[in-house]
């Protein structure tokens, strides 16, 4: 079983990420955890649901959170690709889920995940994360903690500096 970053620890993964061929081909597995394409959540949203096992919907860029907000109640996991790691809109994305739509579920970044990207991942709610395969899951981690103090707030904590002290 593949290992995730989640809540600051290494932890198995129970997930399985499908994309929309996958599911075309082979149809959807009738029981396990699924992380399935925005578009195939929207088109299959009931026969989804109805199956045994928890679903998830991974956005893609361009995609916006509130083409989910309806189903967040219903959704213990969101996860968000990260293509390059030069795209940044999952990083709104997430601040979005967390602060517009309240969202307590799990935020995962998949995709193009770096080791120096978790610490600000984490900054815009991000609590988990699925680093590349040919990336050290360990070294990974410790990225969450490569600065000890921030001046500005954020989803975790949105005082500054001076009125936590």
């Amino acid at each position: 079983m593949p290992a995730i970053i989640k809540d600051g620890t290494i932890v198995d993964d129970s997930w399985q990420r499908l994309t929309a061929e996958q599911i075309e081909q082979q149809g959807l597995p009738a029981e396990g955890d699924l992380i399935v394409p925005l578009p195939v959540w929207q088109a299959q949203r009931d026969a989804i649901a109805a199956r045994a096992g928890r679903t998830a919907v991974c956005l893609e860029p361009g995609e916006e959170p509130s083409e989910i907000a309806a189903d967040l109640d219903r959704l213990p996991l969101v996860a968000i690709d990260f293509p390059a790691f030069k795209d940044g809109r999952g990083y709104s994305y997430a601040r979005e889920l967390r602060t517009r739509y309240q969202y307590t579920g799990e935020v995962r970044a998949v995709g193009d995940v770096l080791r120096d990207q978790l610490f600000y991942m984490h900054r815009v709610g991000f609590n988990a994360f699925q680093i590349r395969a040919d990336r050290d899951i360990e070294d990974a981690l410790n990225g969450l903690k490569d600065f000890s103090v921030t001046y500005q707030g954020d989803v975790n904590d949105p005082r500054p500096i001076y009125r936590r002290r």
